[in-house]
């Protein structure tokens, strides 16, 4: 192609030079031996006009060849940084903006699940992927989201923890971890059509063991839920009523749930009264630092 270009850029040169020798030729012709020949004079001017025509054509050629490469040439920009919003990535030359927020997402497409070519390796929140245990992936929903998993075809549904990014497949919504896609009976044929909605996302609280996390956690709609926090549990009812009593002096909505388990009737001492997980997680913290080490969030 540049040779080409060079070749009619000599042309070019080569047709200036001959029009311009040609004028000085014609002025010192013309003042020896007056004016030239009306016939060679058309010739001339007509030869020149073929070329300078020729030429013209193969511009164009070369402009509209340029623009339409340039059409067909998809070049994939980075979004613009939007406030309160994650940093968007790019994967296989694709840009993906997550979201900040997940209240009241649904979704339907097709899931799909994952293993042991990842087993092992780091997701894209920087947890250690474990195939055999519950969690799955989404282009742009918040990490910690969790999301209840409905297939549409068995009508089983399972509720599973955002952790990691993807599937980066045309027309796959969710990736599940093989132990995910195994309880939803997916396993087997791979993909199922499957419709998707968040239910919350994760309580984050100072206690960093892995019993406290899982605690915090409610398989429910968590953001139309009222949370308590469970300070403790009695099989006496005297102990139960009797913490109920002090924690009622300080705190709000001091309370008792009873509840049948392992052929014993357990009472449980609850406290104060929230609307949002943000505000749960601050009475669990106010609680812990009163002594309560075992506290916990729970949805009513």
């Amino acid at each position: 192609m540049i040779i080409r270009l060079q070749k009619h850029e000599n042309r070019w040169n080569i047709l200036k030079t001959s029009v311009m020798l040609s004028c000085i030729f014609a002025k010192d012709s013309y003042l020896k031996t007056g004016p030239p020949d009306k016939k060679v004079m058309f010739m001339f001017l007509k030869r020149s006009q073929k070329s300078s025509s020729k030429i013209l054509r193969l511009v164009w050629i070369v402009l509209l060849f340029c623009f339409f490469i340039c059409g067909c040439t998809k070049v994939a920009y980075a979004p613009l940084k939007i406030a309160g919003y994650p940093k968007p990535y790019k994967v296989m030359g694709k840009w993906y903006q997550p979201i900040p927020d997940a209240q009241g997402f649904e979704e339907t497409g097709i899931a799909s699940w994952y293993g042991k070519p990842f087993h092992g390796r780091k997701t894209a929140n920087g947890e250690i992927f474990d195939m055999y245990k519950d969690s799955a992936a989404h282009k742009t929903l918040p990490f910690d989201t969790w999301v209840r998993v409905l297939n549409l075809e068995s009508k089983k549904s399972f509720n599973v923890r955002i952790n990691d990014r993807g599937p980066f497949v045309t027309d796959r919504i969710i990736d599940l971890s093989y132990s995910a896609a195994k309880k939803l009976g997916i396993a087997v044929p791979g993909t199922a059509r499957v419709k998707i909605t968040v239910l919350g996302a994760r309580v984050q609280t100072p206690d960093k063991s892995e019993h406290a996390r899982v605690q915090t956690v409610i398989n429910e709609n968590y953001y139309n839920q009222t949370y308590s926090i469970q300070v403790g549990a009695f099989t006496g009812k005297e102990n139960a009523e009797k913490l109920r009593r002090e924690l009622a002096k300080t705190y709000e909505n001091a309370h008792i749930v009873s509840f049948y388990y392992g052929n014993k009737t357990w009472h449980r001492v609850r406290v104060c009264k929230s609307s949002t997980l943000e505000q749960a997680a601050k009475d669990k913290e106010r609680m812990i630092r009163a002594g309560f080490k075992s506290a916990l969030v729970i949805a009513e």
